[in-house]
């Protein structure tokens, strides 16, 4: 990462962090197939197994019970075939949902997908989807799939009472969890799910590998088939040193965890401070437990590609909304959802943080805001 720039989009791709990119290196030194039975082969199916029980350890899984597959997106995408799996007749997911869920739940289940709503402050309205559950017809097999924190607006959702409804329901439960790896304790028995996304690069891992946790029992339709690999559950060669990268993360957790949590007194520090120095300021989920590092809030007056245009222009790099668009600015569902007024939420802006960043980000994140706000001419958005 340039050290010139300052870099507050933790939640679209962390920089590696240098455990990561030391245990991809020995792997990539040490080269081999994870399939091949002689030595080689076998210290490649080594480094696979390690990284196993690494993360299974940072999930408190079994190892057995984590499947490696090529990031989020498909971690997802393989989570929802659990509900053809099992020929669920009703598949939720909350209007809050990152792409890879939403577009995917449409694609394969159609008029079968119902969506939860949520509160202004972008919590799961729980209730809601009790009373739906409870209003299936005998027999009704549902499939529930809620995030577990939110890629916009950082805010945490209840997912244990989630699971809970769903399980009293005869229902499976489903989580991405893409967010919360590294960021925050994550125990699959405590939050009662059957299925739970990961992936690597957003907490400081490599881009392309992610996992997915699935409870003994669980039925799944592999996407790929080839060589079954992975106990046939996702087929194609291992990508060793990305697992490997993904493994010595798994392995921080603790500590990541802890860097992110220190991280929340700077987070409100910037936000109180903004809310003081610009009138127009308005946070978007800050009544909602959140992850530590991340804020979302929109400005009044001001479009989000101008404000990420001026930051950019002074060295600060943020996002707006989801960055899973090819770059794109666009209106963001998460904050439609929320029940933000349109003009507001097309000012929006998204900055978060990680384990590199220092508390002179969040300064200098600061001051270029302020900056650019003053140099801006305010205007009514359309």
């Amino acid at each position: 990462m340039n050290a010139a720039l300052a870099y507050c989009d933790y939640n679209a791709t962390a920089p590696l962090h240098p455990a990561a990119r030391a245990a991809m290196i020995a792997a990539l030194d040490q080269g081999g197939n994870a399939s091949s039975p002689h030595a080689i082969g076998r210290r490649a199916r080594g480094l696979v197994e390690s990284a196993r029980e690494a993360l299974a350890r940072a999930i408190r899984a079994d190892a057995a019970e984590v499947i490696f597959v090529g990031g989020g997106t498909e971690a997802n995408a393989l989570a929802l075939s659990a509900a053809a799996a099992a020929q669920a007749s009703v598949v939720f997911v909350s209007a809050i949902e990152h792409d890879s869920v939403r577009a995917e739940a449409q694609r394969r289940f159609g008029d079968r997908v119902q969506v939860i709503p949520v509160t202004g402050a972008g919590l799961v309205d729980v209730d809601w989807l009790t009373a739906r559950l409870a209003d299936l017809p005998a027999g009704a097999k549902p499939f529930v799939s809620v995030m577990l924190a939110n890629n916009e607006t950082g805010v945490v959702q209840d997912i244990a009472a989630i699971a809970a409804t769903t399980k009293a329901a005869g229902g499976l439960v489903h989580t991405d969890a893409a967010q919360g790896f590294g960021r925050m304790a994550i125990d699959v028995k405590a939050l009662g799910v059957d299925l739970l996304s990961l992936c690597a690069h957003k907490a400081g891992g490599p881009v392309g590998i992610g996992a997915l946790w699935a409870r003994p029992g669980i039925g799944l339709e592999p996407i790929f088939h080839g060589g079954g690999q992975e106990r046939s559950r996702r087929a194609g060669t291992e990508n060793i040193a990305a697992i490997a990268g993904m493994g010595a993360l798994a392995g921080l957790a603790h500590d990541l965890i802890a860097q992110h949590r220190a991280l929340q007194t700077y987070r409100d520090a910037l936000e109180a401070s903004l809310s003081r120095r610009l009138p127009d300021w308005a946070g978007f989920g800050n009544a909602a437990p959140r992850l530590p590092q991340t804020a979302c809030f929109g400005i009044a007056g001001l479009r989000a590609e101008t404000l990420l245009m001026a930051l950019d222009l002074e060295g600060v790099c943020v996002s707006s909304g989801s960055a899973c668009s090819s770059g794109k600015v666009r209106a963001s569902h998460v904050l439609a959802a929320m029940g933000a007024a349109p003009a507001l939420a097309q000012s929006a802006l998204r900055v978060s943080f990680g384990w590199a960043s220092a508390e002179a980000d969040f300064h200098r994140l600061e001051e270029a805001l302020i900056g650019a706000c003053a140099r801006l001419q305010t205007r009514t958005l359309p």
